[in-house]
């Protein structure tokens, strides 16, 4: 099967500094995330701080989020083929569906371990003052690795990077409390340890839920933004020799989206002239927009018939 439609697409999608930059920022988050889960499950054992030790493992799974999103970067840009027309963008919907499940699972298991120590107070131990201060090395670490991923996705346009940007972010606000319930455990507040740990559950588990049910949307066809929408028909009804359209229709496969639409064209014009006209739509759709192919009808009408078409939009 001829793919050479989607030649335009691939050329930007498999840009090789694009996808060498997503793997860069991800690899950059995998060591900063293995040297925090070693440093702080150690120190959190000796030290004797619960706290560290949960949020040490909580950084072992911002390491399992990162090769899940190594995996989804490897397969999301691979070509399209003849099981996968419009190729694979959504290898990276997916991972961020994963992403979001890991988060809503971690949040409830801190929850849950956070709850335990509110029932037996008594179980709690006086730290040792090293655990306050790598408590806050993790913090600081965590908190300038979601900079650095939030400005690597959003400038690379990927909503996986974003949410592992994210994630990275809710690493932070645990840290933050555990700085909290560990300093507070020092000067003998107990209970701030466990409720600091379970306000950062429900942070975390919110945040989890809201980037899984963004993701089982997407994979689900939803439809690009009303804005992104509106701006695309006046970018099509703005095309020489358009006269109108109806049933524009979009739906959105991972950071890209495919448009189906209706082109109202003078009757009178030939074959050629509606094909060029035609083209001339997708082509500046795919110029302006992040949209991966754009599926064209044509309507051939009078050229007073469809002024009313336009003024709708």
């Amino acid at each position: 099967m001829d793919m050479s439609h989607l030649d335009n697409w691939q050329d930007e999608t498999d840009d090789p500094k694009r996808q060498s930059a997503a793997r860069r920022c991800t690899w950059v988050s995998v060591g900063v995330n293995l040297c925090l889960t070693v440093v702080q499950v150690v120190t959190g054992v000796w030290a004797g701080s619960q706290a560290l030790v949960a949020d040490g493992i909580h950084s072992l799974s911002d390491l399992a989020a990162d090769f899940v999103v190594l995996l989804a970067l490897q397969h999301s840009r691979k070509a399209a083929d003849e099981d996968h027309h419009y190729g694979h963008q959504r290898y990276e919907t997916a991972a961020s569906l994963v992403l979001g499940a890991l988060l809503l699972l971690v949040g409830i298991g801190m929850v849950w371990a956070a709850a335990g120590k509110l029932r037996d107070p008594q179980s709690i131990v006086l730290v040792n003052p090293l655990a306050l201060w790598v408590a806050g090395v993790a913090l600081l670490a965590k908190e300038l690795l979601f900079r650095y991923m939030l400005k690597t996705g959003q400038a690379l346009r990927s909503s996986l990077l974003v949410a592992n940007a994210w994630h990275a972010r809710s690493d932070a606000a645990s840290s933050l409390l555990v700085v909290v319930g560990i300093g507070g455990n020092l000067l003998g507040y107990q209970l701030l340890d466990p409720v600091a740990a379970t306000l950062v559950g429900f942070m975390v588990g919110k945040m989890g839920w809201g980037f899984f049910w963004e993701a089982l949307h997407d994979l689900t066809d939803r439809a690009a933004s009303a804005e992104q929408t509106e701006h695309m028909a006046r970018e099509i009804l703005a095309t020489p020799g358009v006269l109108g359209l109806h049933d524009l229709r979009t739906r959105k496969t991972g950071d890209m989206i495919l448009v189906d639409v209706h082109l109202e064209i003078d009757g009178d014009l030939s074959v050629r002239q509606g094909h060029d006209i035609a083209l001339a739509v997708r082509q500046r759709i795919m110029a302006q927009h992040p949209v991966l192919d754009v599926m064209t009808h044509v309507d051939p009408v009078p050229p007073s018939s469809a002024e009313s078409s336009a003024a709708i939009l």
